[in-house]
C-alpha cells in the first residue's frame, strides 16, 4: 500500500477532490497548512506598508491506496492541481507497512 500526501493550490481543493472520487477513491484527509517552496512567500501592501507574507496558505491532502492504483491517484492530482504557475504544490509518495480499520480489527488493504 502506498499514502500520497500533496500540497496544492487551496482554491484547488474540489477539482482534486473531485478527480480522485472519479477513480474510485472514497476517504481521504485535507488539512489546511502553510509554507513556501521556490515562492519564498510574496510582499504585500496593507495601509501603505509592505509586509512579506512568509508562508504562504496551502491545503494537505492525503490518501492511502493500493499499489495497483497509485499510478492513477497520482496522475489525477496532478492534473486537477496543475495551473502550470509556480506554487502549484508537490506530490509524495510513501510506503505504509500496515494499516488497521479501528472499529472493526480489519487490516490491509481491506481497512483501506
Amino acid at each position: 500500500m502506498k499514502k500520497v500526501e500533496a500540497v496544492v493550490k487551496p482554491f484547488k481543493l474540489d477539482e482534486v477532490r473531485e478527480a480522485l472520487g472519479d477513480i474510485g477513491i472514497q476517504g481521504m484527509t485535507i488539512s489546511e497548512v502553510k509554507g513556501f517552496g521556490r515562492q519564498k512567500g510574496h510582499s504585500e501592501l496593507y495601509r501603505g506598508a509592505e509586509y512579506v507574507v512568509d508562508f504562504l496558505p496551502k491545503v494537505k491532502i492525503e490518501v492511502v491506496c493500493t499499489d495497483e492504483i497509485v499510478h492513477r491517484v497520482v496522475e489525477a492530482i496532478e492534473n486537477a492541481a496543475n495551473t502550470g504557475r509556480i506554487g502549484d504544490g508537490k506530490i509524495f509518495v510513501f510506503d505504509v507497512a500496515e494499516v488497521i480499520r479501528i472499529r472493526t480489527g480489519e487490516r490491509g488493504p481491506s481497512a483501506v
